[in-house]
């Protein structure tokens, strides 16, 4: 097969362990950077052109979408022009913008009854008691709609606290969910690694001392970790409300059951490889194999 892995660098993690595992299973492997990319979007021909070549439609079989958060909008209409090409697409376009957008996200997972965090969200709350109370009160977390790995999340610990930042942030013009805090999780999250449907590995995160988010990009550690049938469902039927065939399912562990944090269309694989010791690349590129086909995208890039 003949696979196109967009991505910035080729030197990043997930990228490498992508293009080594095609490689093994005797594939060919070329990575794009997106943002080299440009379309012409002709009805009757669609195109992708990359830096000053053109690409054949039929010149790959699938492609593999890492895009960042801070280029969701012209990465996936580069995802979307494949789509129109007729390549098959891990991710396709809609389903990255749905899970990209975290007000839409949690909208969708609470229609499709997944537990998620009591979450308010206003543009420009005249009763900030009243959002406070819709989340249980404070200590309560607020977050950036638009932050990623873990930036412009704040635990306010008082209704003082939470006051000030609602006020800050809506004085920047800044869109804000204000979420319960699960103080029961002890700082820890499970990181669900779903491919096809399936949660083929699990992590738990741990923030570490004084603080509450576990991302290990702000120093957080990964461990491996047994998930119970409750948690392996919620993190399927998570994966299944964003349409994502490969993305990484956060959940809190609450007195309530499995919650979803977050869901993240182009998840990492060095921490949950090395948690794990899993070869996930070569578990994503074993479903490509299987299921990769021409036309056989849901949105045919419509979305």
């Amino acid at each position: 097969m003949r696979i196109a892995i967009l991505s910035r660098k080729k030197s990043l993690y997930s990228t490498k362990r992508l293009i080594e595992a095609a490689e093994a299973r005797g594939h060919s492997v070329r990575v794009l950077d997106h943002l080299h990319c440009f379309m012409d979007i002709t009805s009757d021909k669609p195109s992708i052109h990359y830096k000053t070549e053109e690409f054949d439609p039929h010149e790959f079989d699938a492609v593999i979408p890492r895009i960042g958060a801070s280029v969701t909008f012209y990465g996936t209409a580069v995802v979307r022009q494949f789509e129109m090409m007729n390549v098959y697409s891990v991710n396709e376009s809609v389903a990255i913008s749905r899970s990209r957008d975290k007000l839409r996200s949690l909208q969708l997972l609470s229609r499709k009854n997944i537990g998620i965090p009591a979450t308010a969200f206003a543009h420009s709350p005249d009763d900030i008691d009243g959002l406070l109370r819709e989340v249980g009160g404070t200590p309560c977390v607020i977050k950036l709609l638009e932050g990623t790995q873990g930036i412009g999340v704040v635990l306010a610990e008082t209704k003082k606290a939470a006051e000030s930042v609602i006020q800050a942030f809506m004085g920047l013009k800044s869109n804000i969910l204000v979420q319960e805090f699960i103080a029961e999780a002890g700082g820890a999250d499970l990181r669900c690694f779903v491919v096809g449907g399936k949660v083929i590995a699990a992590m738990q995160r741990q923030a570490p001392e004084g603080e509450f988010r576990s991302n290990i990009h702000r120093g957080g550690s990964a461990t491996l970790v047994k998930l119970t049938a409750a948690e392996r469902r919620t993190a399927a039927n998570a994966a299944k409300a964003m349409g994502l065939n490969v993305c990484g399912v956060d959940l809190l562990r609450s007195d309530r059951g499995p919650l979803v944090m977050e869901v993240n269309s182009s998840p990492g694989l060095e921490g949950i490889e090395k948690a794990t010791g899993k070869d996930i690349a070569g578990l994503i590129i074993e479903f490509i194999e299987s299921n990769a086909a021409p036309k056989k995208n849901k949105t045919k890039g419509r979305g």
